[in-house]
């Protein structure tokens, strides 16, 4: 947000405006407007659509529009940046309302969330504080989807670490500018042309991230750079643009219908931040180039935008985008619904500017009066200060000191159980007796109980191909894992057969990648060309060297319906891996937890006052009657079908428990532990295609 200034200060791409697009102050009052609509379809389309409309990369040009604009001007009118000011002034407007929302979200998190849920809400918060959420999604390669109870309330922040990050980038980049003005060595112009170039630079960085790996590059601050600068070289450029009156009607016209269109046309979770992004973008940029041109009446849009309702929405933009994420997330979670219809959806936006109004009205305007004027302002923001600074310091107290008590106390998941007691799949199969006895792993070891690819490195999050050996070691038979993180999960049973058997078992895995031979499979969610290449690669040095066995998946969960199926890029690779003369164990899927479409984990709900029945599902929602595999199965020769589906679930019901043992360690994965009880029937039913055994 631009620094406040008199009239008579009036920076020339506003000045030339009438009223009533540009206050007394000189604020672009339709640019404010802009504002209120970006905000008005971002919370639109995220209650009711569960889609990105857009608004965020148009708030991402404004904030670069604003915050450069304003240091640049008070270089050229003081000769040097003033960094503690201007750093000073930012935090006064960001840091109170963000310190009173984090605040709730982790007292709604103690008060109505599963206590598996603290340690990961405390990390998040940690993180949003200071300003690299995005980067913490990223790592964590989580996927900006559509909002449902298992989505963290606090994901949408990313978006205020990429802003946090760029205002100290350019602080930086300016201040070096304003000492090389004050020796003649660079003007606007040089400035300009390397927010160009550092921007083409980004553009093209986005580009072909997107295209790549859309989960990491849709938060990373490089990727987005250019949105930000596109509106940082509008600002330096300026003085120069200057647009005949009808030019800037039709760029004005043009901008705000871009906008409103841009959610409708786009799916910016998986298009954004590469060539997509170029539409919203190009549309705040026409917005703010029309207010560029000879002095005149401002057209009618901007007219619009610098209407009440809209400035209106604009002045409490920042709050309701941090309100409504959170009031939507716990709504959800707490109701069961997948997503929220037009009634409570209203609610939802209802509550959300109650609150985005209380926050401005009594966190945000006290604390923005100058520090001298009339009507006592020290007197007015003491103790609104006093109170932010005490929930700062509870917030970081509370979430650092959790964050340490875990770290103190690390899950250590058991890596081996007593049968006797711990029987896991073995009660299901052969029914074995066995007394009740505390469930391991437990709700906090859970997630933990990975297989050892995950804590071996040996599973990659990129490009390379990565190999590792379990199982005996030296053993002249062997087998190939092939595929994602459903594969890795079989890790533990196969590795005990491995050496139970002598089998050497090599690992080929990748997070996120079923084996495909297409950019974008028809069950992605964006491309992944990545995963094509990665594929294609393994499954050429498994035909140089060829295993006696390629384990891999058969059947996928079905996205828009109830069972599973064979996706016709399964039946591909199939024909790929016959034309190599490998032989294929297709292992059937297991069961993803879902209610109504949306992803629960086992471990939440068993903590949230749910039990292994109540938190499992009916075997008829997650599995088809028949093995879809088996029929497509019989046409290829080299195929053979592995089913444990009777090692998870009952005939009726797929619980999340059986047996002591917790069977999934997320909304989908085994635990290491179930996984390694499921190695008897899983080496039966291999000895009795192989002849091994």
């Amino acid at each position: 947000m631009p620094k406040v200034q008199p009239a008579s200060a009036v920076a020339p791409e506003t000045a030339i405006l009438r009223r009533p697009v540009v206050a007394s102050s000189g604020r672009r009052q339709d640019l404010d407007g802009l504002r209120g609509v970006a905000i008005a379809l971002v919370v639109a389309f995220h209650v009711w659509a569960g889609r990105v409309s857009g608004g965020v990369d148009v708030f991402l040009v404004l904030s670069g529009f604003f915050f450069t604009g304003a240091v640049v001007r008070g270089v050229e009118r003081r000769g040097g940046v003033s960094a503690r000011v201007t750093a000073r002034r930012t935090v006064r407007r960001l840091m109170p309302s963000l310190v009173v929302v984090l605040a709730a979200i982790v007292l709604a998190t103690v008060a109505l969330r599963p206590y598996t849920q603290l340690g990961e809400t405390a990390a998040q918060t940690l993180a949003s504080m200071f300003y690299v959420q995005n980067w913490y999604l990223a790592t964590a390669e989580l996927d900006y989807l559509a909002p449902d109870p298992s989505v963290s309330p606090l994901q949408h922040l990313w978006s205020m670490s990429v802003q946090g990050q760029f205002y100290l980038v350019i602080l930086a980049v300016l201040a070096g500018w304003a000492w090389l003005r004050r020796r003649g060595a660079a003007g606007r112009p040089a400035l300009l042309m390397v927010l160009t170039g550092v921007g083409l630079l980004s553009f093209w960085y986005a580009a072909s991230g997107s295209a790549q790996h859309q989960a990491w590059t849709y938060y990373d601050s490089f990727a987005r750079g250019w949105e930000l600068l596109a509106g940082a070289a509008l600002a330096v450029a300026a003085p120069w643009l200057r647009l005949p009156r009808r030019m800037r009607g039709l760029a004005a016209a043009v901008g705000l219908l871009m906008v409103l269109s841009c959610g409708p046309i786009f799916d910016g979770a998986i298009q954004f931040p590469g060539e997509a992004a170029l539409w919203p973008v190009a549309a705040a940029c026409l917005v703010i180039a029309s207010g560029f041109g000879v002095a005149g009446v401002a057209a009618w849009p901007n007219r619009v935008l610098a209407g009440r309702v809209c400035t209106e929405l604009g002045a409490i933009a920042y709050p309701l985008y941090l309100w409504h994420w959170p009031i939507l997330i716990f709504y959800l979670a707490e109701s069961g619904r997948a997503h929220a219809g037009l009634a409570d959806g209203l609610i939802v936006i209802g509550v959300s500017l109650v609150l985005a109004y209380a926050t401005t009205r009594l966190v945000e305007t006290p604390l923005r009066v100058p520090p001298t004027g009339q009507d006592s302002p020290v007197v007015r923001q003491r103790p609104t200060g006093v109170l932010v600074n005490a929930l700062a310091v509870a917030v970081l107290a509370s979430a650092l000191g959790w964050q340490l008590v875990l770290r103190a106390n690390p899950a250590v998941p058991p890596q081996a159980l007593d049968v006797d007691r711990y029987p896991g799949a073995a009660a299901l199969l052969s029914g074995a007796e066995y007394s009740p006895e505390p469930m391991r792993p437990t709700v906090f070891e859970g997630q933990a109980d990975s297989p050892p690819p995950t804590t071996d490195g040996c599973i990659t999050p990129n490009r390379e191909v990565r190999t590792c050996v379990y199982g005996d070691h030296t053993a002249t038979r062997s087998i190939a894992v092939v595929g994602g993180s459903h594969s890795e999960h079989w890790i533990p049973a196969l590795e005990l057969l491995g050496v139970e058997h002598g089998i050497r078992v090599v690992s080929y895995l990748k997070e996120g990648c079923p084996v495909t031979l297409a950019d974008q499979p028809s069950y992605g969610e964006w491309p992944f060309p990545e995963c094509h290449e990665w594929s294609v690669e393994v499954l050429d040095r498994l035909a140089a060297e060829p295993p006696d066995w390629v384990p891999t998946l058969s059947t996928r969960y079905r996205t828009d319906g109830l069972g599973d199926e064979v996706p016709g890029e399964y039946l591909e690779v199939w024909s790929a891996m016959q034309d190599r003369g490998l032989n294929v164990l297709a292992l059937r899927d297991t069961p993803r937890l879902r209610r109504d479409g949306v992803l629960y984990r086992a471990t939440d709900c068993l903590a949230h006052r749910g039990d292994p029945d109540s938190c499992g599902l009916d075997r008829a929602d997650a599995l088809d009657a028949v093995d879809p595999a088996a029929e497509p199965a019989a046409g290829y020769p080299n195929v053979y079908l592995l089913d444990l589906s009777d090692a998870v679930c009952r005939p009726q019901r797929c619980r999340v428990v059986e047996g002591n043992v917790l069977i999934y360690r997320d909304e989908h994965h085994l635990t290491a532990s179930y996984a390694r009880s499921l190695a008897p029937e899983l080496g039966r039913q291999i000895g009795a295609i192989t002849g091994w055994w």
